[in-house]
């Protein structure tokens, strides 16, 4: 098995999200053309493993693509205003009868069961129904949109009842009024109400691009729900799928789902990079930064020997035990990503001269590239001011020129606090840097 120490290291950091997503609820939306090239059969295997993994699961699929097939078959007349569909009868028939087909194949993927494959022991059980109430669109821009509706209301205490038994429950964009009637709802729509009903931990959306792109089609990574209505405001020209999905995103944040996912439908696999890597695949929405930079407690010991051990046996830091850094946790900041630990640093004072040193200032290489080191040094900076420190000072073996590029200097061991020199480890030859302050 040539790649067994990578499978190895991602497995074991998958733990902490296998743990995490047990019983949470998420609500995972695509759209037709999943189905129509063919790409089901590998979303299909990811699901069932969330699935084995307690991950409480609601589905919501579109149907654009099989009804344009079928309004096409039937010479019928597909018109859009402001690129909403007007569901007159025809279109209607179209939409039923493209939900139906595309429901059972969903179901028939899921319930696949062969030996040899990640299907293997699956034992899905899909549930549909009634669960969405809608009401009339109405008329827009002086056009009736006719059988084109809105969700009015989720049932969502008969879909944790679904969820509560492990049972996968199975959206489609139709809607159902108290008269009878059926309407046409969007994909988007339906996953936005139904992940704020309930809750959900997660909104995934699986889209034609990797992500949301920047302005030179780089994936971003990580936005807020102010940072999003202005990339929207910026790019409100845009016809893709981010000027349906970002908008029900920001929604459903403001409602109270936790975590909005975009990733590309076309990435095999591409589901469980964004879930369980650190770093992800895809862009992640948030109603606030995830970034948390605070004062360290004895919990966190563990975590920080953790993040600091690779560069202890590497050299880069001198080598702490659990009972020395326990005594010195009053004296470390770590950064805090979703509940991972990712950076730290510490502030030794010597108040007599007044100078203080920085040490085992560390980010987490899926971190690194994103000025968090700098986070960390700004604060170390900000906590010797309120001491009233003038200069702050670092040893180093490794990245000399980090410090200089902020403004650190070279200095001698004779620079150092006497204190400090008397404890220099000359056999490290750890080079001196000094900051005024």
């Amino acid at each position: 098995m040539p790649n067994f120490p990578e499978f190895v290291h991602w497995f074991r950091a998958a733990a902490p999200f296998i743990n995490a997503f047990r019983d949470k609820t998420f609500v995972v939306a695509f759209g037709g053309e999943m189905l129509v090239d063919g790409q089901f059969t590998g979303l299909a295997h990811d699901l069932n493993l969330l699935n084995s993994l307690d991950v409480r699961l609601v589905l919501v699929h579109g149907v654009r693509p099989q009804v344009e097939e079928h309004l096409l078959e039937r010479k019928a007349e597909i018109r859009y205003v402001e690129g909403v569909r007007v569901t007159d009868d025809n279109a209607l028939a179209c939409v039923k009868e493209a939900v139906g087909e595309v429901r059972v194949e969903i179901e028939a993927q899921l319930s696949m069961g062969m030996l040899n494959t990640p299907m293997a022991n699956a034992d899905i059980r899909v549930v549909s129904g009634n669960y969405v109430t809608a009401q009339p669109m109405g008329v827009r821009n002086g056009v009736d949109l006719l059988h084109t509706g809105n969700v009015r209301k989720i049932n969502q205490v008969a879909i944790q009842q679904r969820l509560d038994d492990q049972d996968v429950v199975l959206l489609s964009p139709l809607g159902y009024s108290p008269t009878g009637e059926i309407f046409n709802l969007s994909l988007e729509e339906v996953a936005r109400a139904t992940a704020s009903a309930l809750k959900a931990d997660k909104l995934i959306f699986l889209m034609d691009q990797e992500g949301i792109l920047d302005a030179d089609d780089q994936v971003i990574q990580q936005m807020t729900v102010p940072e999003a209505r202005q990339y929207l405001v910026a790019h409100a020209s845009k016809e893709d799928d981010t000027a349906y999905y970002l908008p029900a995103a920001i929604a459903a944040c403001q409602a109270g789902v936790l975590r909005c996912h975009f990733i590309s439908r076309h990435r095999d696999g591409g589901l469980l990079a964004e879930l369980f890597t650190h770093e992800g695949i895809g862009t992640m929405l948030t109603q606030a930064r995830l970034e948390t930079l605070r004062p360290a407690t004895l919990d966190d010991v563990g975590r920080i020997l953790q993040l600091i051990r690779p560069l202890e046996e590497g050299g880069a830091l001198v080598r702490r035990s659990r009972e020395r850094l326990e005594m010195d946790i009053q004296r470390f900041q770590v950064l805090e990503y979703d509940g991972h630990v990712i950076g730290c640093a510490a502030l030794y004072p010597f108040a007599n001269e007044q100078a203080g040193e920085m040490a085992c200032l560390v980010v987490h290489p899926d971190y690194r590239g994103h000025d968090l080191g700098d986070r960390l040094l700004q604060a170390i900076e900000q906590n010797a001011r309120a001491l009233h420190l003038k200069k702050l000072w670092a040893l180093t073996t490794h990245t000399e020129h980090w410090f200089i590029e902020r403004g650190f200097r070279p200095a001698s061991v004779a620079d150092l606090p006497h204190e400090k020199q008397a404890t220099y480890n000359n056999e490290r030859r750890s080079k001196v840097f000094v900051k005024q302050l």
